[in-house]
């Protein structure tokens, strides 16, 4: 299997805070691989340090071979191959769905004007949005408006997808919708790495469980292992108080 993203020995400091303490990390073309762990592990800042939102402090990230590290890099043109879907949604307010998902297609890959609509109203139908393509974000749900997010990524042609806990900002009855269009995407084998709390489609839908604590990966395997029988105590303890808030 290729790699699509090979992340070697990443740190990450902020002042003399060290959020990403030696970080190795492998996602394979196709695969679906899911961080969990409590906040302030350093999930987020892993994930926006694979496109350079974040700029490491030591270590080596390549992406499908490329080394976005490297200072000579065009880190644009390798982020035109990745999309990412943030817990905010950050569409465009005065614009309609239609023409959020029209712009960067515009204005990045300059595509004219009739193509990136018609690519945009078929990524909006792919995620179950396609009626509200002239409805502006203040007329759609707050899971309404992460599917048109998404749309908005898919649109770019991307070659993997980064996922920043999208669901993190919905209300509990609108998860499943956006969940839903994730596995989809997982089963059409589009290769993803996603922040998640949502233990459940952890459990069924990624190949492989990272478990993040303390700005290290403590556990990385197959759901059933991490999530289902895991080996660190650290991790047990996590998943008791996710899975069992109560207790």
């Amino acid at each position: 299997m290729t790699e699509a993203i090979e992340i070697e020995d990443l740190h990450k400091h902020f002042g003399q805070n060290e959020v990403l303490r030696g970080i190795d990390l492998t996602v394979g073309t196709g695969q679906v691989v899911c961080v969990i762990g409590p906040s302030g592990s350093g999930k987020s800042t892993l994930l926006r340090c694979v496109n350079l939102l974040e700029q490491p402090t030591k270590g080596t990230v390549r992406v499908r071979g490329v080394e976005v590290t490297d200072p000579d890099v065009d880190i644009d043109e390798v982020r035109r191959t990745i999309g990412m879907v943030f817990q905010q949604f950050n569409l465009f307010p005065h614009m309609t769905a239609l023409q959020n998902v029209m712009i960067a297609q515009q204005r990045v890959l300059k595509r004219g004007r009739k193509e990136a609509e018609v690519v945009a109203r078929e990524n909006l139908e792919k995620v179950g949005v396609g009626a509200k393509c002239d409805a502006f974000p203040a007329q759609l749900s707050g899971g309404q408006q992460q599917r048109v997010a998404i749309a908005r990524a898919l649109a770019m042609n991307p070659d993997l997808m980064l996922f920043d806990e999208p669901t993190s900002a919905l209300d509990p009855e609108l998860v499943g919708d956006v969940l839903a269009v994730m596995r989809k995407l997982a089963e059409e084998g589009m290769t993803m790495l996603v922040v998640t709390h949502e233990m459940g489609f952890a459990r069924q839908v990624a190949d492989r469980v990272v478990f993040m604590d303390g700005g290290v990966v403590v556990e990385d395997g197959p759901p059933a292992q991490v999530i289902g029988d895991p080996q660190h105590e650290r991790t047990r303890a996590f998943l008791h108080r996710v899975l069992h808030p109560e207790g």
